[in-house]
């Protein structure tokens, strides 16, 4: 991202300086979910922040990236920006605070420290005040050239897919569109086009920058270019990068048992590397929207059924739903409110155990409508039989 273009990702995400991974990634996920697009369908708003949230867990999730975020208040691929860091207080770059530290020393003793000065001087021995400051500002030892930062894995993305229970039950193929960083079209990832230069636009073209200290100015070499000025190959799409965020639509087969809390990965599309190294992945976490009567328990299904005070007394054969559609279970004389019932194998499938789950079903007693009167006559002529108190444990315990 250019350099000028500083966010609060740590606001973004609505964390702490000093979160954890852990943390990171719960507030990643609630806000994804929050402002994902294909829950806010038509909101530029809601996309926006989605872009934004993503792009602050891309850099807060990797620790070379929030380190550099945390020394200088943003990221950039093309190294140290002119000012200093987020919070203020410390002039000099990099977040390296030089308050309190004895400059006179490094006056008085040049290259050589504060070795004795019985000791043989050797020219290249030591680390002299130029060095220090050579080394801490990006220019080292060796000239202004800066080595090529090493090829990077892509990051890793999350998303949050919500399916329905039949979805889940049966498996289902999914299209979802995500937002990630692709390979530039332009460069083909290489950063370059052709034989063009642009103008350096941390340096405007000068190969300097200036780093104000306090009361003390350095005058360093720009880290973008490297003190050239230019930026050779620089591909106009990507800026140097070769990469570019990108909408993609990918399909994503959700197995059949699918539930919620599972996880799935699709390999090499998270962002993509740079210089040529392997994309990150993409994980997909699932969510299952609840049945109106169809439980899931893991592998098992629960379901009450009504069952009518004749079924229960004399005992049936009844029909009940499964997810398989309807099967017979038998109920036998003497079926209590509550009695629960186990159909083996009626359950979802386990792809990892090869095995099916059971279907427990729980009955539920249901009283009788009396709106005729020979209803009343069978009832009460049940009543006069049945004479038992259904109640005399309960007297048995109150004292």
């Amino acid at each position: 991202m250019p350099a000028a273009n500083k966010k609060e990702y740590y606001e973004l995400l609505g964390v702490a300086r000093g979160a954890s991974d852990d943390e990171l990634r719960k507030a990643y996920r609630k806000l994804a979910r929050k402002y994902h697009p294909d829950l806010n369908p038509g909101d530029k708003s809601a996309e926006d922040k989605f872009k934004d949230v993503q792009e602050a867990y891309d850099i807060l999730s990797d620790t070379k990236k929030r380190q550099m975020y945390d020394q200088v208040g943003f990221y950039s691929e093309n190294g140290m920006p002119n000012t200093g860091g987020p919070g203020g207080g410390n002039p000099f770059p990099g977040g390296f605070d030089f308050r309190g530290f004895d400059f006179n020393e490094f006056a008085r003793t040049g290259r050589q420290g504060t070795r004795p000065a019985a000791e043989p001087q050797q020219e290249d021995e030591g680390l002299g005040f130029k060095d220090f400051f050579s080394q801490m500002f990006g220019g080292g030892r060796g000239g202004n050239s800066q080595p090529q930062a090493p090829p990077e894995r892509g990051a890793d993305l999350e998303y949050t897919l919500n399916i329905d229970f039949w979805q889940s039950i049966r498996g289902t193929n999914v299209r979802l569109n995500i937002n990630r960083q692709d390979i530039c079209s332009t460069c083909n990832g290489s950063g370059a086009a052709g034989n063009a230069a642009a103008v350096c636009p941390q340096c405007n073209g000068t190969g300097n920058v200036n780093q104000n200290a306090g009361a003390m100015k350095f005058n360093l070499t720009c880290p973008r270019c490297n003190g050239s000025g230019r930026l050779k190959n620089a591909c106009p799409t990507c800026y140097g990068d070769g990469r570019v965020i990108a909408r993609e639509q990918v399909e994503i087969k959700i197995p059949p048992g699918a539930q919620t809390g599972s996880r799935l990965r699709v390999s090499a599309k998270g962002n993509a590397g740079t210089h040529g190294a392997p994309a990150g992945d993409l994980y997909i976490n699932v969510t299952v929207d609840a049945h109106p009567f169809f439980e899931r328990d893991n592998d098992d299904i629960r379901i009450p059924v009504p069952v009518t005070v004749s079924e229960a007394g004399l005992g049936a054969k009844i029909e009940v739903p499964t997810i398989d559609g309807k099967a017979l279970l038998k109920i036998p004389q003497g079926t209590q409110n509550g009695q629960k019932f186990r159909m083996r194998e009626k359950g979802v499938f386990n792809a990892k155990k090869n095995l099916r789950g059971d279907q427990i079903v729980e009955v539920v007693l249901r009283a009788p409508d009396v709106n005729h009167e020979r209803t009343r006559e069978l009832l009460r002529e049940l009543g006069q039989l049945d004479t038992a108190d259904p109640r005399q444990e309960l007297w048995s315990e109150v004292k």
